[in-house]
C-alpha cells in the first residue's frame, strides 16, 4: 500500500477465501461477528460488527472502524466497552447520524501487532483494506461510497492516529483515547520484541510522523487522555508537537486512568466528533 490513499477505493472488491458469519437467531442487540481468511495476514481474522436497524437509516451507512488495545481482541469494544450500545443510544436520540461499527481484532500477534506491517503479515492492510470489505459482507448498506472514520484506544489509538494520517483521503475523521504514541512505548508496555519492525526507533515509528507528513491533508483530528493515565506525558508531547507545527487538532484531558471506565465514558466524545467531521467534509449520505 502507498501513503497516497486517494487512489484507493473505500471498499475494495476483495474476495475472501473463507467466510463464516454469526447466525442472526443467536445474535443480541444487533451485534454480529464474522471470521474471514485474511489475505493480508495469511490466516483467519475476526471482527465484530454493529449497524442500526433498517428503519429510517440511509441506504448507504458511514462506517467507523474501532481499534482495540494490546491484549484485546475483536470483542473488546462491544463486550468491555459497550460500544454498540452507546452508538445505538446516540443514534436513537438523534445526537449523531446513523453509523455502523466495525470492531476488528488487530491480528492477534503477541500482545499487540501495533496495526503495522510485519515481515510475515500486513496488519495495516488488514485494517485499511479488508475490514471495510468484511463489513460490506454483513450489511448491504456498507458500500464503496460509505464514508470511513477511525478511532481506537491505547495501542488502537496509535493505530487510529497512524492509519488515519497515513491515508487521509480514505478516512473522514480520526479520534484516539489514551493513545500509545510510539512503537517503542508499545514495546515497553507489552514486553514484545518490536525492534525488527520498520520504523522502530525511527520517526516513522511515532504517531507524529504521518500527521506531520500529511499535515495539509488531514481529516478532522482529536485525541484525549486521562489525567491519571501513565501515557499522559506522551499524549501531551504529541499535542505540543502538533501545536508547534501548526497542525489543527483537538486535544482534551479528563479525570480518569487507563481503563474501561474511562473509555466507556469517552467513546461518546469520539462518536459526536466524528459525526461532525463527516458533516464538515460532506460525509452525509442519503
Amino acid at each position: 500500500m502507498q501513503g497516497d490513499a486517494g487512489k484507493l477505493p473505500r471498499v475494495n472488491p476483495i474476495s475472501f477465501a473463507s467466510v463464516e458469519c454469526s447466525d442472526p437467531r443467536f445474535e443480541r442487540d444487533g451485534l454480529r461477528a464474522i471470521t474471514v481468511r485474511s489475505g493480508a495476514l495469511g490466516r483467519r481474522a475476526d471482527m465484530c460488527f454493529w449497524a442500526p436497524p433498517l428503519g429510517n437509516s440511509p441506504a448507504t451507512l458511514p462506517l467507523l472502524i474501532l481499534l482495540h488495545g494490546s491484549g484485546g481482541s475483536a470483542w473488546s469494544w462491544p463486550l468491555n466497552g459497550g460500544a454498540h450500545l452507546t452508538t445505538a443510544r446516540l443514534v436513537e436520540a438523534e445526537e449523531i447520524a446513523p453509523v455502523a461499527l466495525a470492531m476488528p481484532s488487530d491480528g492477534l500477534w503477541g500482545m499487540g501487532s501495533g496495526y503495522v506491517p510485519h515481515a510475515d503479515a500486513d496488519y495495516e492492510r488488514w485494517i485499511v483494506d479488508e475490514v471495510p470489505a468484511a463489513a460490506a459482507l454483513l450489511d448491504d448498506r456498507i458500500t464503496g461510497s460509505s464514508p470511513l472514520t477511525i478511532a481506537g484506544l491505547s495501542m488502537g489509538g496509535f493505530g487510529a492516529l497512524r492509519l488515519g494520517a497515513k491515508y487521509p483521503d480514505r478516512f473522514r475523521g480520526i479520534s484516539a483515547h489514551s493513545a500509545v504514541t510510539t512503537l517503542g512505548r508499545l514495546a515497553e508496555a507489552t514486553g514484545d520484541r518490536l525492534d525488527a519492525l520498520p520504523g522502530f526507533g525511527q520517526p516513522e515509528g511515532a504517531a507524529l510522523h504521518w500527521l506531520e507528513v500529511n499535515a495539509g491533508r488531514l481529516p478532522p483530528l482529536r485525541f484525549d487522555c486521562g489525567n491519571d493515565d501513565h501515557l499522559l506525558p506522551g499524549n501531551r508531547a504529541l499535542h505540543d508537537a502538533l501545536g508547534a507545527r501548526g497542525i489543527e487538532h483537538q486535544y482534551e484531558e479528563f479525570a480518569g486512568g487507563h481503563d474501561w471506565l474511562y473509555w466507556r465514558l469517552h467513546l461518546a466524545d469520539s462518536l459526536r466528533f466524528l459525526d461532525r467531521a463527516m458533516a464538515r467534509v460532506g460525509g452525509a449520505v442519503q
